[in-house]
């Protein structure tokens, strides 16, 4: 009898250890789920937000005449996207220069977006000609709600006729309005596709393939190759086209930003092959 009831016990406890460990095991499964899901988000936003900033140094550099000339020569044609912010350019003549992008406590663009603070580049030579290199810091800089920090390095690779850069980015953080932050780094090739030879960045088109790493404030890392080239347009705010892939553990997630013809700030997300989400850009 006591030998039936030990066994029993026995039984009992067996499986309430399988129960506890498959519900350990399911949460741990579901928390490294939800970990993919929200750094894949951040690394689209990341990109989307990098990008951004990009755009105005290229804007900044256009308008201040040190981004360097077009194959066809001539004089570049300007889009004014920041009217309200003060641009900065020490010295004047020959290189290196130092330019500063001041948009003080609050300044909106013609596409809605309200920046405050600084964006600071040295630059070695213009921006288009090969082998210039170009690093980017910021200064309590802000757009709609996001801090960014972090330094970008820009190297020029171009072999004429056509447009290239590396772009390494070190010590990325970005902390989201509610205050939650995650880090990335990594380097990504930028090749122009369309507009090379024409004097207008509106018509510009740029090509961006890679690898980066984004990792959450619990110090959860996820490695993101590029699949498809994303496509960043100068006539568009976000990237509208391409996909990224976020590789976890046992889960993998997929960002896919469009088909580059649809301007918009939305992506989709899919892990594992799943019915994807959207998520807002910024």
């Amino acid at each position: 009898m006591k030998i039936k009831q030990f066994l029993f016990a026995f039984a009992m406890l067996s499986l309430a250890i399988g129960f506890n460990s498959c519900k350990k095991n399911d949460e741990t499964v579901s928390e490294e789920f939800e970990n993919t899901f929200q750094l894949s988000a951040d690394q689209a936003v990341a990109d989307n937000l990098t990008e951004d900033a990009n755009d105005m140094f290229m804007q900044v550099a256009d308008e201040q005449g040190v981004a360097g000339g077009f194959v066809r020569g001539g004089p570049v044609v300007i889009n004014d996207f920041i009217p309200c912010a003060t641009v900065t350019i020490t010295p004047l003549s020959g290189f290196p220069k130092t330019i500063v992008i001041d948009f003080g406590t609050s300044c909106t663009d013609i596409n809605g977006n309200v920046r405050s603070g600084k964006i600071n580049i040295t630059l070695s030579d213009s921006v288009r000609k090969s082998g210039s290199v170009a690093v980017m810091t910021f200064t309590n800089y802000f757009i709609n709600g996001f801090k960014i920090e972090g330094t970008h390095t820009w190297t020029n690779t171009s072999i004429a006729p056509g447009r290239s850069w590396t772009h390494r980015a070190e010590n990325g953080k970005i902390t989201a309005p509610g205050g939650r932050y995650w880090t990335h780094s990594g380097l990504r090739t930028v090749v122009q596709t369309a507009g090379v030879a024409t004097p207008t960045r509106i018509d510009d088109v740029f090509s961006i393939t890679g690898n980066h790493t984004v990792t959450n404030s619990a110090n959860i890392s996820r490695d993101i190759t590029v699949l498809d080239a994303l496509i960043k347009r100068t006539d568009c705010a976000n990237i509208s086209g391409g996909k990224l892939k976020v590789q976890g553990p046992n889960h993998y997630a997929v960002i896919d930003f469009g088909d580059a013809a649809t301007c918009d700030n939305l992506a989709t997300l899919s892990i594992d092959g799943r019915t994807p989400r959207v998520i807002v850009l910024r």
